[in-house]
């Protein structure tokens, strides 16, 4: 298997269990913690809008998490 194959096996598992525990799973909080700082750095950057700086924040922090 290669290394991005088990980069995508990783994500899913990852996906499927914040959707199964909620807030109980270990990624969900910091990928929302993410998510909330980048919808303030979207409100704060006027180049950036609110949504797009919120889904770019929540994409940062899971990339960290299913990297390791």
């Amino acid at each position: 298997m290669s290394e991005r194959d088990d980069l995508v096996e990783r994500a899913k598992a990852e996906v499927s269990g914040m959707a199964k525990q909620g807030l109980r799973h270990p990624s969900t909080k910091p990928v929302l913690t993410g998510a909330a700082i980048g919808a303030v750095a979207g409100v704060v950057l006027p180049v950036v809008s609110l949504p797009l700086g919120l889904v770019a924040g929540a994409g940062i922090a899971f990339w960290s998490r299913i990297r390791r």
